[in-house]
This record gives C-alpha cells, structure tokens and sequence, in this order.
C-alpha cells in the first residue's frame, strides 16, 4: 500500500512537471519507487539510505516547485521509515526533511508553500509514531501472551505429573505389600493370601481409573462434545484410603473436627492427596510404625499432621516436593521433615482466599 501511494505521487509530480529535462526526470522517478521498494523490505541499518536515495530522486522530480504534488512523496518516505526502522529513524528523517523543505523555501525567495509540505511532513512523522507505538505494544502484548500460555502448559503438566506420581506410587506400594503378604502366606494360609491378592487386584483396577481419569484431562474439549470429567476423590475419600492402607498391615489412626463438607473441591483434593503420599512414604519407609492423622477444619483454615512414629528419613523425592507445591498453588504451605513422633508432615490450606478465587473465577 505504502509502495502503491509513492508510485503514483511520483507519477503525478512527473506528470505535472515542467517539460525540461524530461528524461532526467523519468529516471529519477524509477529510481525513486525503486527505492521506495527496497526501503520497505530492508533492515534497519539500511533503510536510511534508500530513503535519502528516493528522497533525492523525488526532489528531482518535483523540481523545486511548491505546487508540485509529487512531494506528497516524501511523507510517504517519512510513514515507510517511521514503520521500518523506528522513532529515531522517523525523527531523523524528519529533521532531514524539514532541512530540504527550509532550503527549497529559501532557494524559492520564501515560497510559502514549503512551510504547508513542512507541516505536512510534521504531521505525518508523528502521526506514524503513534502507529508505530501501538504496533510495538501490540507485539509486547503477543509475547506476553505466548509466555503466559506456555507458563499456563507448564503448571498444567506439573499438575498432572503430580496426579500420576501420586496415584501410582500409592497403588505400588500397598499393592506391593498385599503381595508380599500373599507370598508369605500362600502355603500356610491360602485364604489370607487370596485375600491379599484380591486387595492388590482391587487396588489396580482402582488405580487404572483413576489414572485414565487424569490422562482424560488432557484429551477434554469442551467444544467438541467432550464427556464430563470423572470426579476426583476429597476428603470423604480418605476413610476408604485408610482402609486401605489398614489392609497391607498400617496401623493408622484417623481424627477429624470440624465441618469438612464446606471444603473447596481443590483443598479437598489437596489434603486427599498429600494424606496419600504421606503413608505411602510412611509405608515405604518405616513399614509396621504407627501413624497419627489430625485434620482440623476451623473458619479460616484447614490444618492438616501425619505424624508417623518411626525413624526420622532424610529426603526431597518428587513426592515432597509435590506435596508443596500442591499446598502453595492453593495459597497453603506443607512442611515435611523430623518431627512429632519420628516424622511429622504438617499442611495449611486458607480457607478465605480460596473461596475468593473460585468466586472470581
């Protein structure tokens, strides 16, 4: 487009020149749409210098007449660097624009006419900063919004990983031990060892839903028909969980005062999971020690300890640092490490900040 308007303010300015030197002014007027062509599709660091070539061109061209139309071609060279190579690049144009426009006007024993192409020129430089300016926030904006996408990827992955580790290393190891029981009983007491069998079976059907239940938020296209997503377990899942774990062999006890049927989805899911990864290391750990749950549910938060009596396990596997990093993405904090009765894990959700956030959203 730009091209386009040079092209024919220069064709003008060639068609309403005095008939003189004819040929000279054809060629200037190629070579300074050819310029104009090469300014368009240059880097900066040459963009100057076809626009001071076309702008030679055009002055040759408009012959140092005034009325001459043809000097609409320079704002047009002013617009095309002002977009091409920037504000100082449009600001040094300008000045050098007002120097032809002021020496034509002295050269022409003060033709006002070059003040009008001087304005014009003014306008036209600082119009285009404007553009310009809009255009460099339209691409800040472009790659903010590509790194708050990619970020968006990136905790969405973290999250599912989460989800996985903590629903596959649960089901491995109390699995594991319900084998190990079935091995050991198998000859002596068979009955106990197809019970332990069954457990373990239950646990990786169990396991296998829950895991195609979180590989399903990965395939869910709400505008596409997608099927509704299988709920997630809470704090009402944690008696079965237990049950679980009790089972394979934990001595585990469970107490709990408040009113959890008020909790947030997403905290519910919190403290089911980090209860979950918490005897799960436990189990795997110090197998056979005894393991106290507290969770409190007041008006401002929830408080959640695992405290397991055995010996204290130095360690900073996915599992801790999926546990606080769980706690932090719902506005909480998890500490796990020597404590209590061995080893302690200790969690608090805000109830407050939470319920602000899903109101908003």
């Amino acid at each position: 487009m730009a091209l386009g308007a040079l092209a024919v303010f220069v064709a003008i300015g060639l068609a309403v020149r005095i008939d003189r030197d004819t040929a000279l002014a054809v060629v200037a007027a190629v070579v300074a749409v050819g310029a104009g062509a090469l300014l368009l599709h240059s880097s900066r660091s040459l963009a100057m210098v076809y626009a001071v070539v076309a702008t030679a061109a055009v002055a040759l061209v408009g012959d140092g007449v005034a009325s001459n139309v043809g000097w609409f071609a320079v704002c047009v060279l002013c617009a095309s660097c002002t977009l091409v190579g920037g504000r100082w690049l449009g600001l040094a144009y300008w000045v050098g624009a007002l120097g032809l426009f002021g020496g034509e006007w002295l050269w022409a024993v003060h033709d006002p006419g070059w003040g009008a192409w001087s304005a014009g020129v003014t306008f036209t430089t600082f119009g285009f900063l404007l553009v310009r300016q809009q255009l460099d926030l339209v691409a800040q904006l472009r790659v903010a919004q590509a790194g708050l996408a990619e970020r968006a990827r990136a905790e969405e992955r973290n999250r599912i990983a989460r989800e996985l580790h903590d629903v596959i290393a649960h089901t491995l190891t109390v699995s594991l031990l319900h084998v190990t029981s079935a091995r050991l009983a198998v000859e002596y007491e068979p009955e106990d060892a197809a019970r332990a069998l069954a457990e373990a079976e239950r646990l990786g059907r169990e396991s296998l839903a829950e895991v195609r239940a979180v590989v399903g938020i990965l395939r869910q296209d709400p505008g596409h028909g997608a099927a509704p997503p299988v709920p997630l377990p809470g704090v009402d899942g944690l008696p079965d969980l237990i049950n679980g774990f009790r089972l394979a062999g934990a001595d585990i006890a469970l107490a709990v005062s408040g009113d959890t049927g008020r909790l947030p989805a997403t905290i519910g899911l919190g403290v089911y999971r980090i209860v979950q990864e918490s005897l799960t290391n436990a189990t795997k750990h110090a197998p056979g020690a005894p393991i106290t749950i507290n969770l409190a549910v007041d008006a401002g938060a929830v408080e959640l300890a695992v405290d397991t009596a055995g010996k204290p396990h130095i360690g900073s596997g996915l599992g801790l640092i999926g546990m606080k990093e769980r706690a932090e993405s719902l506005g909480g904090s998890c500490q796990a490490g020597p404590g209590g009765h061995g080893w302690l894990v200790r969690a608090r959700f805000p109830l407050t900040s939470v319920g602000q956030q899903e109101i908003r959203s």
